[in-house]
């Protein structure tokens, strides 16, 4: 029988959490992918009765291969841009941490899996784990999501059905939610101007877009409406925008309930309407860019501007690999392991 021995000069063990990406832009791929995301509790919190009926009958036949269309279009030749994207900031904060720290890639959903990477940092004998969920803001359904998947694979299942027997358990951290935290937010300002100076582009608005979540998660307590707004003041003082320059909106709505309002599809026609050309977007709460950036917003939430009467939307990147974010990793990552020598 193989044992874990403890090693006292371990490296502190970090986890990067992140949503997740299909294998593939195909039909094939995003059902699997579809499926452990659709079936996921915090995402969708409808009794299993009335949820899963719909989900296998309905929703798994019909839109993996809308959704595969679309991962076409921000596909790159080297893969998923979430999971290369991912890849980099992983690298970038090994770099800057050094042989104290060890850095893996965990995904909620798809591969390399939560429950893979902890598997991983357990068999090299680390026993302290700091976990960063790529979420700034918190909610039940991303965050939340997180935290199962990694008490789950650190402490195993315990049920009378499912119980796992483990003798050896890793001590926990969670990097709290940084939505406001002085880095996150000097490395969204640096990106944001950054880029537009290389544009040359002076633009008539600028639109601030989070995922949105059912206001029903809002009334029962989840604070992330509150921790988006907070966010988006914030960099809207940085960039030294007037309260008149600068809209939030909320995007990705899914099923017939009520969402986060404003919503964005909604709001990019309306500011075509209002007479602004030149639209400035930016999506604060996604650390990388993946589907819900660069084809929601950038493909189709250009059409939908146009639609208006605008004419140029340009969509700024995520963090993604940028050096101020990854400086501002480091630095929340020493902060929150502080005293773990």
């Amino acid at each position: 029988m193989s044992t874990i021995e403890t090693r006292t000069d371990a490296p502190i063990g970090v986890l990067v959490a992140q949503l997740g990406t299909p294998e593939a832009p195909t039909a094939a791929a995003l059902r699997p992918y579809l499926r452990e995301f659709l079936s996921d509790p915090r995402v969708v919190d409808l009794p299993r009765w009335q949820w899963l009926p719909i989900l296998y009958l309905f929703v798994l036949t019909r839109r993996p291969a809308r959704s595969a269309a679309l991962y076409r279009r921000v596909w790159t030749p080297a893969g998923s841009p979430l999971m290369l994207h991912s890849q980099t900031q992983v690298a970038g904060l090994q770099e800057r941490l050094g042989p104290r720290f060890r850095v893996i890639l965990g995904m909620r959903y798809g591969q390399p899996s939560i429950e893979t990477a902890m598997q991983q940092l357990q068999a090299e004998g680390l026993e302290r784990l700091l976990v960063f969920p790529m979420f700034p803001q918190f909610s039940c359904s991303t965050t939340g999501s997180i935290y199962d998947a990694v008490v789950r694979a650190a402490f195993g299942r315990r049920c009378p059905l499912f119980f796992d027997r483990r003798r050896q358990m890793p001590t926990l951290r969670f990097v709290p939610p940084y939505y406001e935290h002085p880095e996150y937010i000097t490395a969204l300002k640096t990106s944001f101007e950054e880029d537009l100076g290389r544009t040359g582009m002076e633009p008539d608005h600028y639109l601030l877009t989070f995922h949105g979540i059912p206001n029903r998660y809002i009334a029962e307590g989840d604070p992330y409406r509150r921790q988006c707004e907070t966010t988006a003041r914030l960099l809207s003082r940085a960039l030294r925008l007037r309260d008149d320059q600068w809209t939030l909106g909320f995007q990705s709505r899914f099923g017939k309930e009520p969402w986060l309002e404003p919503y964005t599809e909604e709001l990019l026609v309306q500011l075509g309407r209002r007479g602004i050309r030149t639209l400035a977007a930016a999506c604060p709460g996604f650390t990388a860019d993946c589907l819900e950036t660069l084809d929601e917003i950038g493909h189709e939430g250009l059409r939908q501007f146009q639609e208006g009467g605008g004419q140029t939307l340009h969509l700024t990147p995520c963090l993604n690999g940028h050096p101020a974010w990854l400086e501002a990793m480091a630095a929340i990552v020493r902060q929150e392991s502080a005293g773990w020598g």
